[in-house]
């Protein structure tokens, strides 16, 4: 495990909304995760599937809407218990960092594990990568996903608000950044022969 890379996990997951307020008591759940694994640089695992809902089973229409998804597609989904199954067999005794955009991801996870009373599944590194390229480019404002990558005159991939694609735009996004903060890294600093033209002032002196 020394001098290894940890683990990259991309994840991406969607969550069931309310019809206005929702019923009593109502909280996000998850109802689809898609999610890349990269191991020394190389993309080893693909997962995208939906999520039954535990608790507020029946998805609202504004849900089913805005996310193009219907209520069989989450009938016939996993379990949550398999999900947080899937994602602690990558967690890899935690030399992993887990890359989201934005935190949503983790805090809803957490909360899901919470109220079913199941492990949370990660022990590794959380990556915010909103947040880094916020702070890279100094944005004042944090910037959208599909915005983020067409900032870098690129396409999304496949369709905004599916749990796989927006996985893979953020891997996507993810290297981007890292090729830009490696190029910064290597630039050597200027020393003061490049910021003064001594031939001139070798013409001055003769």
């Amino acid at each position: 495990m020394k001098g290894k890379e940890p683990a990259l996990i991309f994840i991406d997951f969607e969550f069931s909304m309310p019809e206005g307020r929702g019923p009593k008591g109502f909280f996000p759940e998850i109802i689809e995760v898609g999610l890349i694994s990269v191991f020394e640089r190389k993309e080893s695992n693909q997962f995208s599937s939906y999520v039954k809902p535990r608790v507020f089973k029946r998805l609202s229409r504004r849900c089913r809407s805005f996310l193009s998804i219907t209520q069989e597609d989450v009938d016939q989904g996993i379990t949550l218990a398999a999900l947080v199954k899937k994602l602690a067999a990558l967690n890899n005794g935690g030399h992993n960092k887990v890359v989201t955009w934005g935190n949503m991801d983790m805090r809803v996870l957490r909360q899901n594990c919470e109220r079913a009373r199941l492990p949370f599944p990660f022990s590794g590194e959380f990556i915010d990568l909103s947040m880094e390229y916020k702070r890279f480019f100094g944005d004042r404002n944090q910037t959208g996903l599909w915005k983020a990558v067409q900032e870098y005159g690129r396409d999304g991939v496949g369709n905004h608000h599916k749990a796989l694609d927006d996985a893979m735009t953020t891997y996507h996004i993810y290297q981007l950044v890292e090729k830009d903060k490696s190029y910064l890294n290597k630039v050597e600093p200027t020393t003061i022969g490049d910021r003064v033209d001594f031939t001139k002032l070798q013409q001055l002196v003769q």
